[in-house]
């Protein structure tokens, strides 16, 4: 009990606050108040801008000569909203990747006397421009101020004004440059004027698209350091935001979606509210009444998605396919041919196609080694509404799929038996993560605890799994099926857009007629959640990353992480014999064999982990007043004891199947005993969490001997991890190093750093 004591008084969190300040104008200034010379004054039109611009005509009608900017902007756009998003669309190696986005800002052009001043714009906090407390909320939140431009002369038609924009994108402006962080990274000292320089300026209906150059000079560049710099080709698209903000679609935690939050002071409250919308594309039928009649309707404007001129051929219709296997979803929610795939325009078809050009939707494909994709949007802060995606794609994430296809299917899936897989079998991954990030971009997080509506022994049956695939959503980390046994004749072994999928798609995108607004459809779709409530098929885990709930995690499968773990341990011992056969390719070096018998040992990993996260467990069940039930609910007694068993089993005994010499002896002269050390030891930081003891501690204090607390586990625990001092046995090396990493634990736990 004293340990017990000492871990209570380490759980601590601490707090922090920060202020900011802002410099403000100089009062001093000896020319305020002085009329302003003929030279400051406004020119005509035709003194500023020549002849010999190049003129183009837009949002703005911007004009170019001699790396000189001028935007002439309309009266009737100062003071309108528009979106600036800042990309990366060169750069040296090792600083991101074209295409990367780097900022997004609201911006507002304004007037002020003789000058046209950007400013920055935040909705943290709102109110309606007609309520009193409005003029509050606006002196407590005052726009930066990016930059101040001298009006050089009215527009042509004298309903705009003509500014040089020249210094906006050769100077050092954070907001459209190399990030913070990057600076302090690199030790980057300064922005080099003279090497760098505005590269095209386009404008278009609705935005206007703007790449330039810029040179840092840097005391660690992180590539050719003997330089002393940094240049990158930045991409700003500046967009009108939409006339009419779509009408938003509040929160709700019962169903997964990313989101929008802002203060609102302007509601009828008694506090401070902050009101949370989702974010989404704007969906509208094209034919309402058809639509009220439950017919299905294509959308007024579909989303599109290009494929990145970069991407390989045979990649492409993969690619396609994952954006187009969303449309089955969009059916649910009334909509057909919500969503397409095009392959990219040609200059003929479309000379002003830019991935970069934020009007595109663009799959991006990087040429990098990193083993990933992701899949983030640009959205309209005022209501969630999703402007427009680019999906990044590195081109080593098939090294990623090759490890996870192999070390969880292999023992029952003679396709992914290889160093490299068909082209076939590859592209059905590509097809996967595609379709799993085409799910963030419109709007949709993981769903960690999709995959525990499934009972672990469905996942052995072929028809189950042919009709269902691993998970109830591909927002999932699920993964491959790892569960089925040689013996079983399962052939479908990967994830699907499933029955959650189609249920969110419905709940987020369905147009409700009958609402007239975002209050009056709440009601609606919280029926519709709560008739669902029973169907595990429809729980939505959030992803978290102290990870409380064990039903909610990464790589898992099935509602039992011991038999499916079980399950999975039983495939991997069956691969360690057939390593080094499945792997073998003349002429070539064991590097291939090293890796993947890594990813083994990294699997076996995982399975204690899920098992390793029932003890000290809360179900998280997100409920609103008018449904029954607890919100928060500790894991079960049983499954918690009859986790610590197979931890002490299959985790915390020696792995001796792991020690095959017919591997081992082929890719190290040694370090077998470390890898299993850092699992092991992995495994007990997992279970002796300070946050995870803290739940056990108040379930000891609150419910006593009905639930699995502190006490018993650390008992259980310690038990385990000495049996042989119990037992008078000598201690395997592997056991010792395990014993040594439990005393560094507790170390850990008495230090001042646990209390954080």
């Amino acid at each position: 009990m004293r340990t017990l004591n000492l871990i209570i008084v380490l759980l601590l969190l601490s707090t922090s606050g920060c202020a900011s300040s802002q410099k403000m104008p100089d009062q001093n200034n000896s020319n305020v108040g002085q009329e302003k010379s003929d030279s400051d004054k406004p020119k005509a039109f035709s003194e500023v801008i020549s002849e010999d611009f190049e003129s183009d005509e837009g949002l703005f009608r911007i004009h170019q000569d001699d790396g000189k900017v001028f935007y002439e902007i309309p009266d009737s756009l100062l003071g309108e909203e528009l979106l600036l998003v800042s990309r990366i669309a060169a750069t040296a190696d090792n600083i991101g990747y074209g295409g990367m986005k780097a900022n997004t800002q609201v911006v507002r052009w304004e007037r002020q006397d003789d000058k046209i001043l950007l400013r920055i714009v935040s909705y943290e906090n709102v109110a309606d421009e007609d309520e009193p407390i409005f003029e509050a909320v606006r002196n407590s939140n005052v726009e930066p101020i990016v930059m101040a431009f001298e009006i050089e002369s009215a527009s042509e038609d004298s309903a705009g004004v003509v500014i040089d924009v020249s210094n906006l994108f050769l100077t050092d402006v954070p907001v459209l440059g190399l990030q913070k962080s990057r600076r302090d990274l690199y030790k980057v000292t300064k922005l080099d004027a003279d090497r760098s320089y505005i590269k095209s300026v386009s404008s278009y209906p609705e935005n206007i698209e703007v790449r330039h150059v810029l040179t840092y000079s840097a005391t660690a560049p992180p590539s050719n350091s003997s330089t002393g710099a940094i240049t990158i080709e930045m991409n700003q698209s500046m967009v009108l935001l939409p006339a009419e903000p779509m009408q938003p679609r509040y929160c709700d935690q019962r169903v997964g979606y990313f989101s929008v939050r802002m203060t609102d002071y302007g509601l009828d409250a008694q506090k401070a509210k902050e009101v949370c919308y989702v974010t989404r594309w704007r969906l509208e039928p094209s034919d309402t009444e058809a639509y009220d009649r439950g017919e299905l309707v294509e959308p007024v404007k579909p989303i599109v998605y290009y494929i990145d001129p970069a991407t390989p051929m045979k990649w492409r219709p993969y690619l396609k396919q994952g954006v187009e296997d969303w449309n089955i979803a969009f059916e649910n929610a009334g909509f057909k041919n919500a969503i397409i795939a095009k392959d990219p325009p040609s200059k003929e078809e479309d000379p002003e196609f830019s991935p970069e050009d934020v009007r595109y939707s663009v799959i991006r494909y990087f040429s990098s080694n990193i083993q990933n994709a992701f899949g983030p949007h640009v959205h309209d802060p005022r209501s969630g509404e999703i402007l427009e995606s680019d999906i990044g794609w590195y081109h080593n994430v098939m090294n990623l799929l090759r490890n996870w296809f192999f070390v969880q299917t292999s023992a029952s899936n003679p396709d992914s038996r290889g160093v490299e897989f068909s082209d076939e079998v590859m592209g059905e991954l590509i097809r996967f993560v595609s379709a799993h990030e085409v799910g963030h971009t419109i709007g949709l997080p993981h769903n960690w605890g999709s995959s525990y509506a499934y009972p672990v022994d469905s996942l052995r049956s072929p028809m189950f799994t042919s009709t269902h695939g691993t998970a109830p959503s591909i927002m999932d980390y699920a993964r491959f099926n790892y569960v089925a046994q040689p013996e079983d004749g399962v052939t479908s072994f990967y994830p699907a857009i499933g029955e959650y999928d189609l249920w969110s798609i419905k709940w987020g995108y369905s147009t409700i007629s009958s609402a007239a607004d975002a209050d009056s459809e709440r009601q609606i779709l919280n029926d519709w959640v709560k008739e669902r409530a029973g169907n595990p098929e429809y729980f939505y885990g959030r992803q978290s990353g102290a990870r409380i709930d064990p039903r909610s995690q990464s790589e898992d499968l099935g509602n039992d992480a011991v038999l499916a773990s079980t399950y999975g341990l039983a495939n991997l011992k069956r691969i360690i014999p057939e390593l080094r056969t499945w792997t073998d390719r003349p002429g070539e070096d064991y590097s291939e064999l090293d890796e993947l018998y890594g990813q083994v040992v990294t699997q076996w990993g995982r399975y204690l982990a899920h098992v390793g996260r029932n003890i000290g467990g809360v179900y998280e069940n997100y409920k609103t007043y008018d449904q029954d039930g607890l919100v928060y609910d500790v894991v079960p007694e049983a499954i918690q004891k009859q986790s610590m068993q197979w931890l002490h089993e299959n985790g915390f005994n020696v792995p001796y199947w792991l020690m095959e010499g017919d591997v081992l002896d082929r890719i190290q002269h040694a370090g077998a005993l470390d890898r299993i050390r850092r699992t092991q030891v992995s495994t007990l930081d997992v279970i002796l969490e300070p946050s995870r003891l803290a739940r056990l501690i108040e379930a000891d204090v609150r419910f006593g001997d009905e639930v699995y607390g502190a006490q018993e586990m650390l008992q259980e625990l310690r038990r385990g991890i000495w049996m042989e001092l119990r037992n008078e046995d000598s201690i395997h090396a592997v056991r010792r190093n395990l014993q040594n990493g439990y005393l560094d634990r507790m170390k850990y736990l008495m230090s001042e750093d646990a209390s954080g």
